[in-house]
């Protein structure tokens, strides 16, 4: 049942909300993604359980800070359609990571002119534009923190020197997203972290988010109340002190939960799908090499 449901997320993923054609992870033959198969991105990224936790702990991140907000919440469809949103979302991640380089190259390039039109005022008056160098540092530095901590605590432990070579493998993709001073070591993070308190606030948009997803049809109705854990297990890989600020000091794991969702992230990380991103771009990458021993 695990196999079949990871399978039919993979599929729903890969089609992002249906807006285009479903990328083929295999084509170009050959060609190698931004980053190689042996980085710990593609450990992390491979897993769907904990990247869904991650993500959560992420769009709570974004939120907190004002200008990303406003951006959010009116010009996407978060609010009308949120589970097309995080698809699309999903999808581009999923081509970062594993497209072949001229394929993640063209998609990012393609995000940066929509964001060249997204921009606006804050209701307290702050001008905002969405391809600002520091709005998008702290837009990877949070995706990147979510979906680490999330496989880290869920999935199995990743050494700290694990940790900083992931935080590393990001910061080419980072800048071509424009964020030209992503954090590339933990350290590095935990100081952009400790700059961006003073900036974060609590809102009452957190908490639309939050049921939002609690409502998202994501699991067959006997399994629905996953979605509220999964949301649990995502706030409580917040930092203690902006957890506080955010007001969600009360809606942590219960006790005897997390290894629940630990036997779930294991079972996942073991399954090989031939349907997923990692799977399809292993296959890529497999077909120079045999090219060139022949």
């Amino acid at each position: 049942m695990l196999r079949s449901r990871l399978e039919k997320l993979f599929q729903d993923q890969l089609h992002g909300g249906g807006d285009g054609p479903v990328p083929d992870f295999t084509q170009p033959a050959g060609e190698p993604a931004l980053s190689p198969p042996e980085s710990i991105s593609w450990i992390v990224f491979g897993n769907p359980v904990s990247l869904f936790i991650g993500g959560i702990t992420a769009v709570l991140l974004e939120l907190a800070e004002p200008k990303i907000r406003s951006g959010v919440w009116d010009h996407t469809s978060f609010r009308t359609d949120p589970l097309k949103r995080m698809r699309r979302t999903g999808l581009a991640a999923m081509v970062t990571v594993y497209g072949a380089r001229s394929v993640a190259e063209r998609m990012i390039a393609g995000v940066r002119r929509m964001h060249d039109r997204v921009q606006g005022v804050t209701p307290d008056g702050i001008p905002y534009q969405a391809n600002d160098p520091n709005l998008l540092r702290w837009v990877h530095a949070t995706a990147a923190f979510g979906f680490l901590e999330a496989y880290h605590h869920y999935v199995r432990p990743v050494s700290p020197s694990d940790r900083d070579r992931f935080y590393s493998e990001g910061v080419p993709a980072a800048r071509l997203y424009g964020a030209l001073s992503a954090p590339g070591t933990e350290e590095e993070l935990n100081t952009l972290f400790g700059e961006m308190l003073p900036r974060l606030e609590e809102s009452e948009i957190i908490f639309e988010f939050l049921d939002i997803i609690r409502d998202l049809p994501l699991f067959p109705s006997p399994l629905r109340p996953m979605n509220h854990l999964f949301v649990r297990a995502s706030i409580q890989l917040l930092p203690p002190a902006i957890r506080e600020t955010l007001g969600l000091q009360a809606e942590g794991l219960p006790i005897g939960a997390a290894p629940v969702i630990r036997v779930l992230g294991r079972m996942a990380d073991r399954l090989n799908l031939d349907s997923s991103p990692a799977s399809q771009a292993r296959r890529r990458v497999q077909m120079t090499t045999v090219g060139k021993k022949r």
